[in-house]
């Protein structure tokens, strides 16, 4: 008909075009290549592994094993898609292997140049097969020792449009590194090797869960770390915990293993982070390496291409396990929540009910005693004077040495977090800093060795000098280790070691961008939390009203860095409303 427009053609796809489409699915960066190629090798029953990487992986990516490798017919089908070795039938019901979709290796050679050298273990020679942009060359001999050897060269040379979106060379390496290590974790009897533009980034030989949780999560963690080892019908959990005391600013370090599997499962998380609830402050994660296994049937690894999901039949049965076996190591029972209703108290007899209509637990008379006659506590002054016109009042005194109380002229009661302030006013100092140039630094006299462990090492140093712009300078110090020069000036007597066990998860959640920039002020919001008044600190009565001013003048104050509240206000009809006088 007139004026209508015309109907586009439905048409099929060119077998390379939809390859290539279908590749974007299981290939989206380096990493995806190195996480597919090395799970290919551990089910290939490999006990060492290298990978070389060029650029970031997008120039040249290489990872050979010592397994069982492949001949020359198997060669041929391994490029093919939905071919696998790795499904004993095609109920996809019980899947023992990393790989089974049949997906990796052609999807690779779909948008880079593959070549696949291997020789099967007893087999006199080895053979090779070149895959380019998609088109398969044929299966020739080569000189191979056993195992196999894959080498991808110019990633998404035939994919453009992929490249735009790929961080800088050192970002896309050490994603690459990070997957490798996840594996790594998940089998420590396996050794692994890497190279990174020719220079070693990671040797590790096999050795058991202990000695590799060491090496890849810090000698800290290793060390005070807690055996983990308990079974709930067909389900078993082990591995190690990290006790209350240990704890990371982001999940970064939380390695998470199921069926040989690393996985980042939102309910195994989420698991962890109940079973630590009322063992460490929030906004804290605890630190773990943790394996589950379970009868294949009872799992669907099949739920996303590139493997790192998984479903549970019984996800309620898995989590309930998960809570109450790291609740039991590391020592923390489950504790009732008080109903809210039973913390009101009874209001004085009369018409009115106070807070609400909910019936109240009548208060039971308690004999006032003397205080005793030497006892630690904040003096409070009896005012013989009219107090001064500030917006914060006057502190009177300081309760559980962590909260602040001042009485305002107008009758008001300000309850403030000296944590929370402290922590406003020094990430608003660094900010300021910042802002007028270079962060002034505080030159430590005696340097700090901080361990850090080898993968947190190099995410710290490889930014040394956007870090000392902040005012933090540090260096290498053996393995795993940071040297701690200067720390900022605003920070001056903090203790450099968990600042910088928190900057370097903070730089581990922001991994791929390719300049700090992007994370600096979550970065200086570490460096304030570290800087700042901690609870528990006793306060004489002039640092109490120092920092009450101190806030009244400092933009945003109302909030610390994490968002909750520094101070609250209630007025003098607050109160009445509280005791039921209005």
């Amino acid at each position: 008909m007139d004026g209508l427009p015309a109907r586009p053609r439905i048409r099929l796809l060119p077998p390379q075009v939809a390859d290539r489409i279908a590749a974007g699915e299981v290939v989206e960066r380096p990493a995806s290549v190195v996480k597919e190629l090395v799970e290919n090798a551990l089910d290939a029953g490999a006990s060492r592994i290298s990978v070389a990487i060029e650029e970031g992986g997008v120039t040249r990516l290489t990872v050979e094993d010592d397994g069982v490798g492949m001949e020359a017919e198997d060669l041929a089908l391994a490029v093919e898609r939905h071919a696998t070795s790795k499904l004993a039938d095609e109920r996809l019901i019980e899947i023992a292997t990393l790989g089974f979709r049949g997906e990796a290796l052609p999807s690779i050679g779909a948008v880079a140049r593959l070549e696949i050298v291997s020789r099967r273990r007893g087999a006199t020679e080895g053979h090779a097969i070149s895959v380019i942009g998609g088109v398969k060359g044929p299966v020739c001999p080569a000189p191979a020792s056993p195992g196999t050897r894959v080498t991808v060269r110019d990633l998404f040379f035939a994919a453009p449009a992929r490249l735009k979106f790929l961080k800088g060379s050192r970002a896309e390496a050490e994603a690459c590194l990070s997957a490798l290590r996840r594996l790594a974790l998940a089998h420590p009897a396996v050794a692994f090797h890497a190279t990174v533009d020719g220079r070693e980034a990671l040797s590790l030989p096999p050795s058991d869960l202990a000695a590799r949780a060491a090496r890849l999560l810090g000698p800290e963690f290793a060390a005070h770390a807690i055996p983990l080892a308990a079974e709930r019908g067909p389900m078993r959990l082990s591995g190690l915990v990290g006790p209350p005391s240990l704890t990371r600013a982001t999940p970064a370090e939380q390695h998470v293993v199921v069926n040989a599997r690393p996985v980042t499962d939102r309910l195994l998380r989420t698991a962890l982070r109940v079973a630590y609830a009322e063992a460490i402050a929030r906004g804290r994660h605890p630190m773990a390496a943790l394996f589950l296994e379970l009868p294949a049937a009872l799992l669907d690894v099949n739920v996303h291409p590139a493997k790192t999901e998984v479903r549970f039949r019984d996800a309620e049965a898995v989590r309930g396990f998960v809570i109450a076996a790291v609740r039991s190591a590391i020592g923390t029972p489950r504790v009732a929540p008080v109903p809210a209703a039973a913390l009101r108290l009874a209001p004085p007899a009369g018409p009115r009910r106070g807070l609400g209509e909910a019936p109240a637990l009548p208060l039971s008379p308690l004999p006032l005693a003397a205080p005793p006659k030497a006892r630690s506590a904040v003096p409070v002054p009896q005012p013989d004077h009219p107090l001064p016109e500030h917006p914060l009042g006057a502190a009177r005194a300081q309760l559980l040495a962590t909260y602040i109380v001042a009485e305002t002229s107008d009758g008001a009661v300000i309850l403030v977090d000296q944590h929370a302030a402290a922590e406003r006013l020094a990430h608003e100092s660094l900010k300021a800093a910042r802002a007028a140039g270079p962060v002034p630094a505080q030159s430590l006299l005696v340097p700090a060795v901080v361990e850090l462990g080898e993968a947190a090492a190099q995410r710290v140093l490889a930014r040394a000098g956007e870090l000392a712009s902040l005012g933090l300078t540090v260096e290498p110090f053996g393995f795993g280790a940071v040297l701690v020069r200067a720390v900022p000036a605003p920070l001056a007597g903090a203790d450099p070691t968990p600042l910088l066990r928190d900057i370097a998860d903070e730089l581990a959640e922001e991994g791929e961008t390719t300049a700090l920039a992007a994370r600096l002020d979550a970065v200086l919001a570490r460096m304030a939390c570290h800087g700042a008044i901690r609870a528990g600190r006793r306060l004489s009565l002039g640092e109490m009203d120092a920092l009450l001013r101190a806030i009244e003048t400092t933009p945003g104050s109302g909030t610390c860095s994490h968002g909750r509240p520094t101070w609250i206000r209630l007025a003098k009809a607050d109160l009445e409303r509280l005791f039921g006088r209005r």
